[in-house]
């Protein structure tokens, strides 16, 4: 299997009868041992009144908040992290005033608004209703950048009712996939969910005694690096906000544009560039400090050949597609004459292509490094099919024969055997649900979603092959492997020149995806903590529809009431609404909807010879794969993760080279030098300090909103406008005219 762990052995700590204690091994993944309890209380009230409340709760700000920092240039993504720390003294103060007194409901169920301590496991069942309105899990706003791009980038009136199903069958739709892959990607040891970690870690800060031989405690250790990060982040996210993009080699050389290219945090590679935010290190590969160093060091080796040596060749040594003529790094699509496209001049009323318009207007060009990346997408897409295919297909093949009922369980699986099971009809009857809603809108709103009722069959099935190898991969490295191109790229051929359709069928066939493996992130979390089955499914189902409801409602709100949201020719120059996440998805509908691949990737395209990814990206994990037969006792050999290697240039745009640089020095220090030399540190207060961060961060983030940023209240100096690379974004082919660029004769 995929894992940097070493085998450990202990029995568990509450002991278990004969038979269970011969089967019973510690888990073997070292970072899951060091951190996850393994004892159990099923005594331990779950379902109470102040777990619903405060779950509710906590689900709907949560969801406001991420929904509301997504349209931001720096999108800020606020774990769940920041709810289970905040509920824990409203949960201890309902514990100690509400009233105990039991109460009985139709004269058959009683309970108690105060059933004693707040315990352990209200609080998991909190989170778990929080996570649902996290901005990478099951309330996110995947399904809003397809709503954000249909009303605010094509001017589209939309139905809320349509709305609203969009985003819930998506969400529900992953939920059925999450429940007919639990025996593959929640049971097994080595699916161990790495993200998982900071949160068992902080419950047992939060809820565990500890003395003061053991050094600082891990709560005031939190509070301590929440207060710091919450004073700090007032500098780069609104007073000195250089410190976001810090692009030293621009000021050495002011009037150089491959200077600019090469040190431009924002615009260019970043060489030399950093960011001091942190907000910015874990804007779009999540935390650096709950992140393997394997799955680090693999993208760290993908991120350096793609930006210091793939992307330079073609660029500087090649020319390839005409890169001289547009920025080397920019999110924006471009005419042949270097312009930014406007895509408006090739549209029909209904949406689709015009083709003569097309065809007198201009073709479309991508900068170079955008088109580099989804070339990478095609290699990713079919080198994560083989890698799960050769290293785990024997043991999905196994499990899928024995039904896991010969598996070996560690002391995790031997506890959650006491519960019952959540039946497996339960998530059948939400999957054939969510999959009838979903025909029904393509025939009600056939206009608006443009996606025929086959259509949807075909995203379904798309969504099925993929999620389980897609699910072997995050839970073992903690990064998921998108394939959002392949699914728009499929789609394109099929039906091109609408690119409506192809965002409803990017949805449906990846973006159930990602709600599925979310909702699997959370039953191993209820895994680790000995959450019962039942108590999971009906906390994430109810947080699901909350999260959903509230996330469209909130996109809804700023859509109509910000002012050119995501326009950005239009806005202030230092707005923070400029949506980077959101014009990446527009741009893909235009490259893959309303152009479609054909034109681009098809015979005479300018980006053809990038298919020719798809065959090298199946082909590359095969040498390691024998390598680890040949060599078994080299260790280090399985650890080779060709999809997580190129993922180290997923992403980019809308992250930035220094975006991903920032993230992996930050990974490595914590995850191998720490790990390796300060172990106990690191077993103590690594995750919290991660939580901390992230906690720190968002509440400032809030507070310089609605006290400063939303009533217009901006600080103007130059310390205030981050990267000054201006002729960064400037081509420099011959006869190109752009506004404040220097023209070559």
């Amino acid at each position: 299997m995929v894992s940097n762990s070493t085998t450990t052995t202990k029995p568990a700590a509450n002991g278990g009868d004969a038979a269970a204690g011969a089967a019973d091994e510690r888990c073997s993944v070292e970072e899951v041992a060091l951190v996850v309890p393994e004892t159990d209380d099923p005594t331990l009230p779950v379902m109470t009144f102040r777990a619903w409340v405060l779950g509710l709760v906590s689900c709907t700000i949560l969801i406001f908040l991420n929904t509301f920092f997504i349209y931001r240039t720096q999108p800020l993504s606020i774990s769940a992290i920041l709810m289970q720390i905040a509920v824990l003294p409203v949960g201890r103060f309902m514990a100690a005033t509400l009233p105990t007194k039991e109460y009985a409901l139709f004269g058959r169920w009683r309970f108690s608004l105060n059933p004693g301590p707040f315990n352990i496991k209200e609080h998991v069942i909190i989170t778990v209703m929080a996570n649902c309105g996290v901005s990478v899990g099951g309330g996110d706003a995947y399904s809003i950048g397809a709503i954000t791009v249909m009303k605010a980038y094509y001017k589209q009136s939309l139905n809320f009712l349509c709305a609203l199903l969009i985003v819930l069958t998506t969400q529900i739709l992953g939920y059925g996939w999450a429940g007919m892959l639990r025996k593959y990607l929640v049971d097994p040891v080595e699916m161990w969910w790495p993200s998982n970690l900071a949160q068992v870690s902080l419950f047992r800060a939060l809820h565990e005694k500890e003395t003061k031989a053991q050094g600082i405690t891990r709560m005031k250790f939190f509070l301590i690096c929440m207060t710091a990060s919450f004073i700090y982040y007032l500098f780069p996210g609104y007073l000195f906000q250089i410190l976001t993009f810090f692009s030293w080699v621009c000021w050495a050389w002011p009037h150089s544009i491959t200077a600019q290219q090469i040190g431009s945090g924002y615009h260019g590679l970043g060489v030399g560039a950093f960011t001091l935010d942190w907000a910015g290190i874990s804007a779009y590969h999540g935390s650096p400090l709950v992140t393997p160093f394997s799955s680090i060091l693999n993208v760290m080796i993908g991120f350096i050949m793609f930006i210091y040596i793939i992307v330079p060749i073609c660029y500087w040594k090649f020319n390839t597609f005409d890169a001289h003529k547009f920025p080397i790094f920019s999110n924006q699509l471009f005419t042949s004459a270097g312009h930014k496209y406007d895509t408006t001049k090739i549209l029909t009323p209904q949406y689709d292509l015009n083709i003569s318009a097309y065809e007198t207007y201009s073709k479309l060009y991508l900068s170079p490094l955008f088109a580099l990346s989804i070339g990478s997408g095609f290699a990713r897409f079919t080198a994560t099919l083989t890698h799960v295919a050769l290293f785990h297909g024997g043991d999905i093949w196994k499990q899928s024969k024995a039904a896991v009922k010969n598996a070996k369980l560690d002391v995790h699986a031997r506890l959650m055997k006491s519960y019952s099971q959540v039946p497996q009809w339960w998530y059948l009857v939400l999957l054939g649900g969510s999959i009838v809603f979903s025909l029904m809108m393509s025939f009600v709103w056939k206009k608006d979603v443009q996606l025929p009722w086959w259509g949807m069959l075909f995203a379904f099935a798309l969504a099925w092959i993929v999620t389980l190898p897609i699910g072997v991969i995050q839970a073992t490295t903690n990064q998921q492997p998108g394939y959002d191109i392949i699914a728009q790229f499929i789609i394109g051929y099929i039906l091109p020149g609408k690119p409506i359709a192809n965002l409803l069928f990017k949805i449906y066939g990846r973006i159930s995806t990602i709600h599925a493996l979310s909702f699997l992130a959370d039953l191993k979390l209820g895994h680790y903590m000995k959450i019962p089955p039942k108590c999971m499914f009906t906390a994430q189902l109810v947080g699901t529809f909350v999260s959903g409801t509230v996330n469209l409602a909130v996109a809804w709100w700023m859509l109509g009431s910000i002012e050119n949201i995501c326009d950005v020719e239009a806005l202030h120059p230092e707005s923070p609404w400029t949506c980077p996440k959101f014009r990446v998805t527009f741009d893909s509908s235009v490259i893959w909807g309303l152009i479609g691949p054909e034109r681009l990737f098809g015979p005479g395209g300018m980006y053809r010879n990038l298919v020719w990814l798809f065959l090298i990206g199946a082909f590359l994990p095969v040498p390691v794969w024998v390598l680890s037969k040949i060599y078994p006792e080299k260790k280090w050999i399985p650890l080779i993760n060709i999809p997580v290697i190129s993922y180290g240039f997923a992403g980019m745009p809308p992250a930035t080279p220094t975006n991903i640089a920032s993230w992996i020095i930050t990974g490595t220090v914590f995850n191998y030098f720490v790990f390796k030399y300060r172990k106990t540190w690191w077993q103590r207060y690594n995750y919290v300090l991660s939580a901390a961060l992230d906690a720190g961060t968002a509440f400032m983030g809030v507070l310089l909103f609605f006290a400063l940023q939303n009533e217009g209240i901006n600080v103007k100096w130059w310390g205030s406008q981050p990267d000054h690379c201006p002729l960064a974004s400037c081509p420099t082919a011959p006869g190109i005219v752009v506004q404040g660029c220097p023209v070559f004769s």
